[in-house]
């Protein structure tokens, strides 16, 4: 019964995290369509989620950009092996933005930004060969994150400010591979963590050597979400002293690592704007995820991750069309912070290559609309998770992944 039991509770930590395959990128319209670059660009209130420092660069006194992203995701998963072929039916994601900043004076700009940097779900075939691990996930972050930005000089400028983010996550799978009620109703078990909160903060500095040349820098805390009192459900549980599962609660931290960017912009020949980002996500300190339950029948869990910390690299190109439109395009290369042998199914995503692209229409001399899209391209990986266990054995799920999405977006950009 204790190795069961250890089997059980084992694979259950998989059920709250914001792993590194779900950081979305789509904190900005007018930044997506060019690649998600913006740590150097002057161009909106966009800059309180990329750079805060800039903000106090912009020409009008109230600015406010506000959008939202609709993301069409697929993953299929094939095991040539037992001819195992199963795609996901993930319902549509809309990740969100809201950026406001208040020009004071010449030397300082306040600012409030909300945004969802993590927020996605996956949803497999019920039953799928990989049920024991996960069926679907249901998670998402809200940062909301008041702002000041400081001009210390002509070229050098400063922000940033504390960030406040709440949390949730649903998550349901299979308890293992063959268990069942006496009606033949796979045995599950649902965990919910919902109002999950803490507090991180950020810093920036722009420094523009020149009219045309700009350099950013910005740095997001490191945030640890500690999740107490989640609910854990067990369902179609077979009567028997071997199972004695009851619905209970845990607790667990949630490791939301932090990020470094740098980058620059260059304007050329009048109307055209070139950007380069760099951007670290420090990974590293998502080691394993513990989870405490409160049953002392079930006995705690470690989980091991064992990311790496991952880069993105970003290009981005703007155009100034007319005074009416302004044309975008640029390409992003995102590595994956899994390394081998840690690549579980509930965030199945690989390196990518990203292609954007998008416009902004003004309206009036006060309103546009922005309009960009995405599509990441994730390469086709051959991959395993290693750390799943029964009675005892190490029994490795692998199998070859295919992902890819498609995000449209709108945005309105708005400025007095």
């Amino acid at each position: 019964m204790k190795k069961l039991l250890l089997l059980m509770v084992f694979t259950l930590a998989t059920v709250v995290t914001y792993a590194g395959g779900y950081r979305v990128s789509l904190q900005g319209q007018r930044a997506l369509a060019m690649g998600h670059t913006g740590v150097a660009v002057v161009n909106s209130a966009e800059l309180g989620f990329f750079n805060p420092a800039g903000l106090v660069y912009l020409e009008n006194r109230l600015n406010v950009s506000a959008g939202v992203s609709g993301v069409f995701s697929d993953v299929i998963y094939q095991n040539d092996e037992f001819g195992n072929s199963y795609r996901t039916d993930n319902p549509v994601g809309t990740p969100l933005y809201l950026y406001a900043s208040y020009k004071v004076n010449d030397w300082l700009a306040l600012g409030l930004s909300v945004y969802t940097p993590y927020g996605s779900a996956v949803k497999w075939e019920d039953d799928w060969s990989g049920s024991h691990l996960v069926n679907n996930i249901d998670l998402a972050a809200i940062y909301v994150q008041p702002l000041v930005s400081v001009k210390l000089s002509k070229y050098l400028s400063v922000g940033g400010g504390p960030i406040f983010v709440t949390g949730s996550v649903n998550f349901n799978r299979n308890l293992n591979r063959t268990l069942s009620d006496i009606d033949g109703n796979r045995s599950n078990v649902t965990v919910d963590a919902s109002g999950v909160t803490n507090w991180g903060w950020s810093a920036s500095a722009l420094f523009s050597p020149t009219e045309d040349l700009r350099v950013g820098f910005n740095y997001r805390s490191e945030i640890i979400l500690d999740a107490e009192g989640g609910e854990a459900d067990f369902q179609n549980i077979p009567n028997s002293p071997l199972t004695p599962f009851a619905d209970t609660k845990f607790n667990a931290s949630l490791p939301m690592p932090a990020e470094l960017t740098v980058g620059l912009s260059y304007r050329f020949l009048d109307k055209w704007l070139f950007a380069f980002d760099y951007n670290q996500t420090f990974w590293s300190v998502y080691e394993s995820l513990d989870l405490d339950f409160a049953d002392p029948n079930i006995p705690d869990s470690t989980n091991p991750r064992n990311y790496k910390d991952s880069s993105i690299y970003r290009f981005g190109l703007q155009y100034e069309a007319t005074s009416r439109f302004t044309l975008r395009a640029g390409y992003y290369f995102d590595e994956s912070p899994v390394q081998e042998g840690y690549f579980a199914p509930e965030t199945p995503r690989n390196d990518s290559n990203n292609f954007t692209g998008g416009l902004s229409f003004n309206i009036t001399d006060n309103l546009a609309i922005d309009a960009a899209f995405l599509y990441s391209r994730f390469e086709e990986v051959d991959a395993s998770y290693d750390y799943y266990q029964e009675n005892g054995q190490a029994v490795p799920f692998e199998g070859t992944y295919k992902s890819s999405a498609f995000v449209p977006g709108l945005g309105l950009t708005y400025k007095l």
